[in-house]
């Protein structure tokens, strides 16, 4: 979590963010805000370790005993916060890690800073617990709040904060990274980053997955077949997801992306722009079939299952809702 390794894309935040250091105009409180791989993490480490960087410089030396303390996660002032239940952050997480341990100045660094990362789990008597420290927070605290989902946070937490949006990288400079930095062959790379939408991370966890070739033939295999098939092996496909190790959601975001084919081929015919080339007759059939509402609705369909899978609505009842979407417009 403190390795401080390198940002990619995002240069406009790490710009706000040397500014304010310079201006000496840094705010006590911020949102990052983004899909989960798309760097929060890594920026609110770059940010916590520039504030703390003995050598006050325009990047962290990692060399000064504040940055080597940060890098081995041993920063006293620097405090990722931490929560035992998988599903939210409770008042007691945040008073006991946060609210209470602020009041104590800090250890050896000029700036206290509280790290908090899945932002969005935060339960409303933990955001309003938080929001006394932002009301009146200490000289010396910085609060960051990393979310993936930034409508879970009150209105009066966002008003008290500077939010950052991390945006989509470009395609190039993902395929760049990942050939340069880890060595991944132009091929891999290339499908990597067209199912990554801009999401360097989750670009990265594809090009090591081994067999994410395979599992996309599954998801093609399936796909083009939906209308013949059960639903009962329509969620055996998506569950053999997790085999391959990856998320139940990049499996959604394949079919997002296929769909996405079928409309732009039923717009415009044309087969170069498609990422799915080789499956074209497949692709073809269903934009035949389907009217552009369908298409649509299918495409929200699954956007809506994965909304419900982050939920932890039941599995059996999304991935049901889904293939009634997808059969129904297929027709």
């Amino acid at each position: 979590m403190s390795e401080l390794r390198k940002i990619v894309g995002n240069e406009e935040i790490l710009l706000h963010i040397k500014n304010a250091i310079k201006a000496e105009k840094v705010s006590h409180a911020y949102v990052l805000n983004g899909a989960n791989g798309m760097g929060k993490t890594m920026i609110a480490n770059y940010f916590a370790t520039l504030l703390q960087c003995d050598e006050k410089g325009d990047e962290p030396c990692g060399k000064c005993h504040s940055c080597k303390q940060a890098a081995s996660d041993n920063q006293p002032d620097i405090i990722w916060v931490r929560h035992e239940s998988p599903l939210s952050i409770g008042v007691r997480d945040i008073i006991g890690q946060v609210v209470e341990d602020v009041q104590i100045k800090p250890y050896s660094s000029p700036y206290k800073i509280y790290i908090i990362d899945e932002a969005e789990l935060m339960t409303i008597d933990a955001q309003n617990a938080l929001l006394k420290t932002l009301e009146e927070p200490p000289e010396y605290a910085i609060i960051f709040l990393l979310t993936n989902n930034i409508t879970a946070l009150l209105p009066t937490i966002l008003s008290r904060c500077v939010t950052l949006k991390i945006k989509p990288v470009s395609s190039d400079v993902i395929k760049k990274y990942l050939m340069e930095e880890h060595n991944v062959p132009e091929k891999i790379a290339d499908s990597s980053v067209a199912f990554a939408y801009g999401n360097i991370g989750k670009a990265l966890r594809l090009s090591t997955v081994e067999e994410f070739g395979e599992l996309k033939s599954e998801m093609v295999a399936m796909i083009s077949h939906i209308e013949d098939m059960d639903i009962a092996e329509v969620m055996a496909a998506v569950k053999r997801a997790e085999s391959f190790r990856l998320e139940i959601g990049d499996y959604l975001d394949l079919i997002i992306a296929w769909f996405r084919d079928v409309l732009l081929y039923k717009a415009s015919q044309k087969v170069d722009q498609l990422i799915f080339k080789e499956e074209i007759n497949e692709i073809k059939k269903q934009a035949a079939i389907a009217s552009y509402a369908g298409i649509g609705d299918i495409i929200s369909s699954v956007e809506k299952a994965k909304e419900r899978l982050k939920a932890n609505v039941s599995f059996s009842l999304v991935i049901e809702l889904l293939y009634l979407s997808v059969s129904e417009n297929l027709r």
